[in-house]
């Protein structure tokens, strides 16, 4: 019987750990895609306690613990101390035999506070008290986690009409060991049919200096923050659809649906579509030209519980998986950039692990000479990021792609700990590869698997993205 998360945790043959232990493990890493707060890497934040870092904003350790019947009131509460929070969570833990969040959290502890022992209910007072001794040592900061944790490249994600003030103070004091970019992110300027539209409207002309009347106004306006943007470094941008699509209107026609989303007027699914692919045309037009690579994310339903988006808001572990593909819509979309010259390097997420064959089908259509894997899916996300789903997707990518191009991991997370997810998947990458060579499928070439190795855990992001190291 193996130990539990030893040296050789997920490492089931000799190739694996030599893969891991020799080149994987030692590779730094480019966060390319997470929503970690760049005012808190500029201020060097100190965290309190273990439950701030672990619990303040991390909606899947809080969906861990609704399901494990804990009140609300212990989970996100203000009532409720660091300590009561902690304990919900060690109750729950050692119950989810099989969920990604044991690993990542069991990672967390031995990694950044030296606790092997399994946290449970009895022993979660001690461990709390024992982490919150560590988090008061000095390399315990936000830029201390980042330098421990060997990360080169950060992208945050930011709304276009952000002021980018934290990043800029990042770049003028350079006291942080990694390259902190931002990553944009369009959401608001695409939400037409969602209530708050025009007063964002307002919003990012006032940050481009534009009065937001029609179609025009919008691309003068978005032209103009993406050329503050790139000044800040930006390679990349990302957008969250609930399904991808492709309704080509002319000028006037989508003049007059800005119209109505102005005036707070209702305006239709198609409308909504036909607005969408106006300004995602004119988007992916400038991250062309840049070289910027364009993210996309969908088949995600967000904030299905009303009762708690109203009492929570957003982003608080109320989501699910989309039912159905959009296969179609993805295509004629891509194909729409592609006949106009302006398809972007992108990469596809999507939230459901049907679409893992889809997905690795339709990136083969759209390739070009601009990057070895110019259209890439991208890292298992969200429901997918699990033992299993990375599995499932290392293989559906290898039957159907080019492997040895993919982009590795990254964490998508609001945690500073959470790089150790990159661990994570390099042990699963090791192992997986390992299995091939061990069972004959692949042969045992040290240097063409090194080469694998380091290129799929950062040479190819750093070669994608083409960030200023």
């Amino acid at each position: 019987m193996k130990k539990f998360m030893d040296a050789d945790f997920l490492l089931d043959t000799e190739t694996a750990r030599h893969l891991f232990h020799d080149y994987a493990k030692q590779m730094p890493i480019i966060d390319y895609h997470c929503h970690i707060s760049p005012q808190e890497i500029a201020e060097d934040h100190r965290f309190k306690s273990i439950t701030e870092v672990w619990l303040g904003g991390d909606h899947y350790k809080w969906r861990l613990i609704r399901s494990n019947g804990t009140p609300e009131e212990k989970i996100t509460g203000k009532e409720s101390t660091d300590l009561e929070k902690f304990i919900e969570y060690a109750k729950a833990l050692p119950r989810a035999i099989g969920n990604p969040l044991y690993h990542w959290s069991h990672l967390e502890l031995q990694r950044y506070f030296g606790i092997t022992e399994p946290l449970n209910e009895k022993n979660a007072e001690k461990i709390f008290n024992q982490c919150n001794e560590k988090l008061k040592e000095a390399d315990m900061g936000v830029q201390g986690l980042i330098k421990q944790s060997n990360v080169k490249v950060i992208c945050t994600t930011d709304d276009p009409a952000d002021d980018l003030k934290w990043h800029q103070k990042l770049a003028a004091e350079k006291t942080c060991s990694a390259k902190v970019y931002p990553a944009m992110r369009p959401d608001k300027l695409l939400n037409i049919d969602k209530a708050g539209y025009s007063a964002y409207m307002q919003h990012l002309g006032e940050a481009a200096g534009v009065t937001i009347r029609n179609f025009a106004d919008i691309c003068d306006a978005m032209g103009k923050r993406i050329q503050f943007f790139e000044s800040m470094g930006c390679r990349a941008t990302d957008h969250a659809l609930e399904y991808v699509f492709c309704r080509q209107a002319d000028e006037t026609s989508v003049n007059a649906i800005i119209a109505k989303g102005l005036k707070g007027q209702a305006v239709t699914t198609e409308e909504a579509e036909a607005y969408k692919t106006a300004v995602l045309t004119y988007l992916a037009g400038e991250y062309a030209k840049r070289d910027w690579v364009m993210q996309i994310h969908y088949a995600t339903l967000r904030d299905n519980n009303t009762k708690m988006f109203k009492k929570l808001g957003p982003d608080t572990g109320f989501d699910c998986i989309a039912e159905g593909n959009c296969g179609k819509g993805l295509v004629a979309f891509l194909d729409h950039l592609e006949q106009r010259g302006i398809l972007p390097r992108t990469v596809l997420y999507s939230g459901t692990p049907a679409d893992n064959a889809l997905i690795g089908t339709i990136i083969g259509s759209f390739q070009g000479p601009e990057a070895r894997g110019k259209i890439q899916q991208g890292a298992a996300w969200w429901f997918n990021d699990t033992k299993s789903g990375m599995i499932d997707q290392m293989t559906s990518i290898a039957n159907l792609s080019v492997f040895g191009n993919i982009l590795g991991m990254l964490t998508d997370s609001r945690s500073f700990l959470s790089y150790a997810r990159h661990e994570y998947y390099r042990r699963i990458l090791c192992n997986w590869i390992g299995n091939l060579v061990e069972s004959g499928e692949y042969p045992n070439d040290d240097d063409m698997l090194k080469q694998l190795v380091q290129d799929i855990c950062f040479n190819n992001v750093e070669n994608y993205f083409q960030f200023k190291l």
